[in-house]
């Protein structure tokens, strides 16, 4: 389902922050909207946390086939404008990988100007067409499939709140960065019924603090709220100069 971002922040706005919570997490309240939206697929998404719990290894795989065509989605990126420049003029070196690359909207627009990899546990063939100057390859979050350091900058924007071992995720991250790492995850109160396929909910700033608490002692790191999303830069070498 196409909807434009600023249309989709009011919705989630609404149901998020001015639905009380008793109803907000209330079955048969949420069915109706989840039907609305999702049609047949409603079920998919009211009952991906249960699934996941239960069966986590290959799911995402398959229920992002399973519901390709109703996810909510925006010009093929969850980032925003204002993100994705600020992320373009933060990349330090030449290589990048853009880990949980989705449609390959950040990668391509990356590409311009830099050697760009991108990876996810599926790559739409479409994607390949659509950004011939981005390697595209198939790979897990938590394993990637890369050798230590082997990347200048790696960039991981609105992926992480879909892996099962975050924390496994970020040490993989941070394993194949040589100098810098971007992640982008979106601001969200936790609820069992949600419109995206989420596992982990980012709402306030010490859970950032919390998750990416094991960076190398020294190294200068960013935080800030733009968008309606957590922006997060780590500097791996310790001897960079700081951005802004």
């Amino acid at each position: 389902m196409n909807m434009p971002g600023s249309l989709e922040r009011l919705i989630r706005f609404m149901l998020d922050e001015c639905c009380p919570p008793f109803l907000r997490d209330s079955r048969l309240f949420m069915w109706l909207p989840f039907r609305i939206a999702f049609g047949d697929k409603a079920g998919c998404f009211m009952d991906f946390k249960e699934r996941a719990a239960e069966d986590h290894d290959g799911l995402l795989a398959s229920v992002y086939e399973e519901t390709g065509d109703v996810r909510i989605q925006d010009r093929g990126s969850d980032l925003s404008d204002a993100l994705a420049s600020l992320v373009a003029s933060e990349i330090a070196g030449r290589t990048v990988l853009d880990a949980g690359c989705g449609g390959g909207h950040l990668a391509g627009m990356l590409s311009g100007d830099h050697e760009v990899t991108a990876c996810d546990i599926s790559i739409d063939d479409e994607a390949v067409r659509r950004y011939p100057g981005v390697l595209f390859r198939t790979g897990d979050v938590q394993a990637l499939p890369f050798a230590d350091g082997e990347f200048d900058t790696v960039t991981c924007a609105h992926t992480l709140e879909h892996i099962w071992d975050v924390r496994r995720a970020v040490a993989e991250l941070r394993r194949v960065s040589a100098e810098r790492l971007i992640v982008v995850v979106p601001r969200e109160r936790p609820y069992r019924f949600s419109f995206n396929l989420h596992l982990h909910f980012f709402r306030f700033e010490y859970q950032l603090q919390q998750l990416f608490a094991g960076r190398d002692p020294g190294a200068p790191f960013r935080i800030e709220l733009m968008d309606g999303c957590w922006y997060y830069r780590e500097d791996r070498d310790t001897e960079m100069v700081a951005g802004p």
